[in-house]
């Protein structure tokens, strides 16, 4: 009997003339659109400006690839420095290989080159991002679908993905950790974005429960894959990742809610000015002709039939 299971691509590669559109990339793309996306309306409705999400992104993006490319090459530098590899590969970026972890850790320095900028806080502007960052995690696992990757443990459930044979992978089906974790990011998404609702959350803390929530998925999911991992007193590294990183998360959101508690009530200043100065202006000069002059003290004019009209004023003698 045939078993029903989710086929995978024949290839990872759709070539619109002479241009490759690779699919990893291209969820790569979609997610940081849905993220910027998300992130402006949020910032928006939390009282910033148009674009400005966008405006950090321009920097937080390329630190993120770069991060995250980093800590795959180093996590899993065998693949690249090994006998037999070719180095180069390390910057063949389209064919998979961005680490999570690396990812949101430059990503962030990037966004704080931004913040500073335009002198905004970093941790308002995460929680306006959080839940869009989850959703692109959520498009961007669909990569590894395109490039046949990151799948579990063999089964036969209906659900199962369909792997070809290749290099360092035998045929056969396999659980679609892809699809689990895509499936959980969503489920974060949707968390922060009721929880932000129903408390407030400011300072950093929707962030920080964005990333204590996937930490939760990422353990499990991490458990399931049997692609090449180091191993740590027989557990996977991105597993104790995920057990360090939720830690601290857990401690910055029970922290900042005692020590700052509630939200930013302004999260970026407005240093909109007149133009050519006059309008900025225009206040104060309004204020000064508004201004009542000071009354002048009158001194009396002395003529020269000022003495006699004096004496006949003075009252006689005898009748005060």
């Amino acid at each position: 009997m045939d078993l029903a299971y989710i086929p995978s691509p024949s290839t990872g590669v759709i070539h619109l003339g002479p241009i490759p559109l690779r699919g990893y990339a291209f969820c790569i793309i979609i997610g940081v659109f849905v993220a910027v996306w998300l992130g402006n309306r949020r910032w928006i409705a939390r009282g910033g400006k148009p674009g400005t999400v966008a405006d950090i992104a321009v920097w937080a993006v390329p630190f993120g690839l770069v991060g995250g490319r980093l800590y795959h090459v180093i996590t899993d530098y065998q693949l690249y420095f090994g006998a037999g590899r070719n180095w180069v590969d390390a910057f063949k970026i389209w064919e998979g290989g961005l680490g999570i972890w690396g990812a949101i850790a430059l990503g962030a320095v990037g966004a704080w080159i931004g913040c500073r900028l335009r002198g905004i806080p970093l941790p308002a502007w995460a929680d306006a991002l959080a839940p869009g960052i989850a959703l692109a995690q959520a498009c961007g696992r669909w990569g590894n679908w395109f490039n046949q990757e990151l799948y579990g443990r063999a089964t036969d459930l209906p659900w199962a993905v369909e792997i070809s044979a290749g290099p360092n992978r035998d045929a056969g089906t396999y659980h679609p950790t892809f699809l689990y974790e895509s499936l959980w990011c969503i489920g974060v998404a949707l968390l922060v974005l009721w929880a932000d609702r129903r408390f407030t959350l400011g300072h950093g803390r929707a962030f920080a429960l964005y990333v204590a929530a996937y930490c939760v998925g990422r353990g499990w999911i991490e458990y399931m894959r049997v692609d090449e991992a180091h191993h740590i007193l027989g557990v996977r590294l991105n597993v104790w990742t995920s057990i360090v990183v939720f830690v601290l998360a857990v401690v910055y959101l029970v922290l900042s809610a005692k020590l700052r508690p509630g939200r930013e009530s302004v999260v970026e200043p407005d240093t909109s000015g007149g133009k050519d100065g006059d309008d900025a202006d225009a206040p104060a000069e309004a204020a000064a002709a508004e201004k009542p002059e000071p009354a002048e003290a009158k001194t009396p004019v002395l003529t020269k039939d000022a003495p006699a009209k004096a004496e006949a004023e003075a009252p006689e003698p005898g009748k005060r």
